[in-house]
């Protein structure tokens, strides 16, 4: 089983820890996020992970110059001479499986990436897209306007009720054919074309525990989650 680590971005949200180190070796205790990402992998079947690295990447060549003998994992590195986006890398990539991972290199989660993938199969989509329903405060008076211009409800300060993306998708092979090689192409441009070209998309909808370390305060939250159970997530 592959898998495509996305670790080529510069991380500007998470300034300033991201000045001198790449966000993926942002540590969460003493062990880095990405770490932490190939760790799970190897537990749920990947064999090999394809970094798409691009921001420092020297820094974590380096870094798994020191580690891989310790992950039974076969690591390939692919080099970003200008930021792809979150897919524009897997037009540069070779050998890929039929059917691979690809997920974001800075997520804590303990989403079962093998469920997913046995979910991804038995779906028959070229992707499948993990999901999770997240609650998001309006911090606004919310005014209900009717077609012709008349108040017709308030709400104070609601919550509203989002499926989100979790930055973890399972992909066929032939997804690659719908991404232009040498541009940046992100996730949304992903899924427009491929519902545009009548592809069926799959949505794992999941309760588990996941958070995108992309904020200072996301960061911080991970942190403590990570050090209050480190053994939820290794």
């Amino acid at each position: 089983m592959d898998a495509v680590i996305l670790a080529g971005g510069k991380g500007t949200r998470l300034y300033p820890y991201t000045v001198s180190i790449p966000k993926p070796l942002v540590p969460l205790g003493e062990v880095p996020i990405i770490e932490i990402v190939l760790r799970q992998l190897v537990k749920h079947g990947v064999t090999r992970a394809h970094l798409a690295l691009g921001y420092l990447a020297e820094l974590l060549m380096a870094y798994f110059s020191q580690v891989d003998h310790r992950l039974d994992l076969e690591l390939i590195y692919s080099i970003e001479e200008a930021p792809l986006g979150t897919v524009g890398p897997l037009s540069k990539m070779e050998d890929l499986g039929e059917t691979f991972l690809a997920l974001n290199g800075d997520v804590l989660t303990t989403l079962p990436f093998s469920d997913l993938v046995a979910f991804h199969r038995r779906s028959g989509c070229i992707a499948t897209f993990a999901v999770k329903n997240r609650s998001v405060p309006v911090n606004f008076g919310v005014v209900e306007i009717s077609d012709d211009g008349r108040i017709v409800g308030h709400q104070e300060k609601p919550d509203l009720h989002l499926n989100v993306g979790m930055g973890v998708c399972v992909f066929e092979r032939d997804v690659a054919g719908f991404i232009p090689e040498g541009v940046r192409f992100d996730i949304p441009d992903l899924v427009h074309a491929l519902l545009e070209a009548g592809e069926s998309l799959a949505a794992y909808v999941s309760d588990d525990y996941w958070m995108d370390i992309g904020r200072p305060e996301d960061y911080a939250q991970a942190q403590e989650d990570f050090t209050v159970g480190p053994e939820r997530f290794l």
